[in-house]
């Protein structure tokens, strides 16, 4: 794969300032400045168009975290199927007075203005670990 050392920057960075030379280097930064600013502004215009179009899209900064770590968004998932399944209980029960306990929001959750929020992760660690595994049968400790 692909990867830049601080050494292989500057060898690029050298050749470049060696090719280009003194004349032509202010002209090529400001073009390359230019251009870098065209791409943020679409790339602006793009996502406020996808977000007019799907409101309940999460962030930018929620999706990268997602996609950092896909067995988050597999916890997150499941957590709302099982926040989905209690609600159905508690409504085919209707005898319960009280209603279903709120699913955990993740302390590193930010402020929203929404009474519902949507339920973020909690860590790997925390939703099985030994101490709270179910213990139905013979525990092989190969697992461990």
């Amino acid at each position: 794969m692909f990867s830049l050392s601080p050494i292989k920057v500057l060898v690029v960075v050298a050749v470049v300032l060696i090719l280009l030379g003194p004349d032509k280097l202010p002209e090529v930064a400001h073009k390359l400045g230019s251009t870098w600013r065209a791409i943020k502004r679409l790339q602006d215009k793009v996502e406020t168009e996808v977000r007019e179009a799907l409101p309940d899209l999460p962030s930018t900064g929620d999706l990268a975290r997602l996609a950092r770590s896909p067995v988050t968004l597999l916890n997150e998932l499941a957590d709302r199927a099982e926040a989905r399944e209690r609600v159905a209980a508690a409504d085919t029960e209707g005898s319960s007075d009280e209603a279903p306990a709120p699913p955990e929001v993740a302390p590193d959750a930010e402020a929203s203005d929404d009474p519902n929020p949507t339920p973020l992760i909690t860590p790997v660690a925390d939703r099985v670990s030994a101490e709270n595994a179910p213990t139905d049968g013979p525990v092989d400790p190969s697992l461990n």
